[in-house]
Parts: C-alpha cells; structure tokens; sequence
C-alpha cells in the first residue's frame, strides 16, 4: 500500500488555522474560511502534481476531511492513498484566541460518528487509525472498540492503524502489535513520531519493517528548521545547515531525509501549509545521505521525555 513517493502530505496545517509549533511572528490580521480553503486546495494540487499520492487526514484538522474529501471528488487516480483518524474533535471554530483547539474521545460512539463522514473518503480511504492512542485512554483495551474496527476492516478492506503521542510510544506500539481479533492482527499500520531528536522507535525498527509506517512530526514542529529558540541545537543547526549546502537544499529537505533513509519503506508526512514548503519539503527526494552524515545526526538525538517536555511548551499559533 505504499504510494509512489514517499513523501506523503499530512493536512493539519491546511484544514486548521493554527497547529502547535514554533512561535511565529508574521501571523495573518484577519482569517477568511473562504481564502484558506483555496489555499488548501492549492497545496493539494501543487502536491498531486508534484507526484504526491498519499494525504493522512482528521477529523480533528478542522475542515480538512471535508477539503480533502471534495478535492478527492474531481480525481480518479487510484494510486491516491489516503489515511485518516476517528478520536479528536476540532471545537475552536477558527479563533486564534480559543482556549481549546481539540477534544479527544476514545468511545465506540464517537469512532461510529466520526466514521459517518470519514468513509465518503472511500474508495481511496486504504488507512484507519485511532488518533492518538495512549494507555491512559484504555482504547486498546476496549473490546467494542477492537471489535467495530476488525469490523470495518473486512467491510471496507482497511489497515487498522493508530497514532502514538509521547514519550510511551514504544509501549503503546508493543502494545498493539500484539492486538489479536478473530485471531488475526487487527493493527497494520502505525504512524509515530521519528527525527533527529525522538530516534526512540529504532529500538523496534524490525517490528517496523512488515506494516505500514507513517512518520509524522519529522521537522520536530519546526525545532528542525535553525532558529534561535534552541541555544542547545547549536551545533545540531550548523551540521544541517552544512549538509544543505552540499545538497542544495534546505534543511528541511535534510531532515526529511533522515527519516527517509532510516525507514526506507515508510510515507514520511509533509506538514507544509504553502506550495513553497511542500516544494522544499519534496526536495528530500533528490539525494541520499552517506552513511556517515546519517550517524552524524543521529548523534544530536535526545531522551524521548526532554523530546516531549520540550513539545508540550509549544504554543498554538
């Protein structure tokens, strides 16, 4: 099930105003849902056209589901793989200044409602995941749960997957991995976050090689790209900055990589937001790193709960 590029285009940043990442400061006076939805659109387009075939989607993207499910309408193409998620809520209505952005609800009766819009993603919906899955929610231990999914997996000819948050993501993913219904697997894809930083899932890395993996947060939500937020990255921004000249790309193409040559199999999401990012996000494609940059960077990883203490200060912006 793997698409064509390996880059995948994930599709919070164009269905929802805001999203957690580095604090920015050219942020928009005034919101219009009809403008953002052309620009949505355009990244679409300028991904698809850029040989883009799989999107990871959510409910919890605000309108993202529904811009991808209408731009979905004008396409036949059936590489297009697309993957989304039942769990979170988007309940900010578009106000930079909402206190909440999104609810999370692990319950047989939110997967049911939110699975009511998600299959007009059919036929190219292939991927359905929990959003988020954590211990704390006992979502992996709910058999009316597991039950609906294996469910919707014979119906629709679905990969169950889920999402992995926090520094207990080898856990949870053991956890899973060991998930039977009707004596079968019920889990075939897992999308965690990997990158310079959080290395964490390499422990598992043969477990990871048969499902399909997706690799979110790759850029670190904009910790990857050099700024002056990160004194302690110094050194870490000068290499990237260093091997980006070499490759002529940008630094966020050398992350991107990083991710690539580690898992060679996985679709490596692009969280960009404008046809710009995207196209230097796809950069990635056109180089290999040597064996000897990969350790490199490998040596600015950090323990998954600094990884995770430092993303909790994250703002919404």
């Amino acid at each position: 099930m793997k698409s064509t590029n390996q880059i995948g285009l994930g599709t919070a940043a164009i269905g929802r105003p805001q999203y957690i990442n580095i604090k920015q400061t050219d942020m928009e006076v005034s919101f219009s849902v009809d403008k953002f939805i052309e620009k949505g659109n355009q990244v679409l387009d300028e991904a698809y056209n850029r040989g883009v075939r799989f999107f990871d989607t959510s409910p919890g993207y605000g309108l993202a589901e529904e811009l991808l499910a209408s731009w979905l309408q004008k396409k036949n193409d059936p590489k297009i793989v697309v993957s989304t998620k039942w769990g979170y809520t988007y309940v900010a209505n578009f106000d930079p200044n909402a206190k909440v952005h999104e609810v999370k609800e692990h319950s047989l009766e939110k997967l049911n409602q939110q699975w009511t819009f998600s299959k007009t993603l059919l036929p190219f919906l292939k991927i359905y995941q929990i959003h988020s899955a954590t211990l704390d929610t006992g979502v992996l231990d709910n058999h009316a749960i597991l039950n609906r999914l294996h469910q919707l997996k014979k119906e629709h000819s679905l990969l169950i997957g889920l999402t992995t948050t926090g520094s207990n993501q080898l856990e949870v993913l053991q956890k899973a991995m060991e998930i039977t219904v009707d004596g079968e697997a019920l889990f075939g894809s897992y999308q965690s976050t990997f990158n310079i930083l959080d290395t964490s899932i390499l422990k598992i890395k043969d477990q990871l090689q048969q499902p399909q993996l997706i690799i979110k947060e790759a850029l670190a939500n904009g910790r990857l790209i050099p700024n002056g937020h990160y004194p302690r990255y110094e050194n870490l921004y000068a290499l990237l900055m260093g091997l980006a000249k070499k490759y002529n790309v940008g630094t966020d193409a050398i992350s991107m990589r990083f991710c690539m040559d580690h898992f060679p199999n996985a679709q490596v999401l692009s969280g960009a937001n404008n046809k710009a990012h995207l196209q230097a996000n796809l950069r990635a494609n056109d180089f290999k790193l040597t064996t000897e940059e990969i350790d490199q960077l490998y040596q600015h990883s950090i323990a998954a709960t600094d990884y995770w203490n430092e993303r909790k200060k994250l703002e919404w912006n």
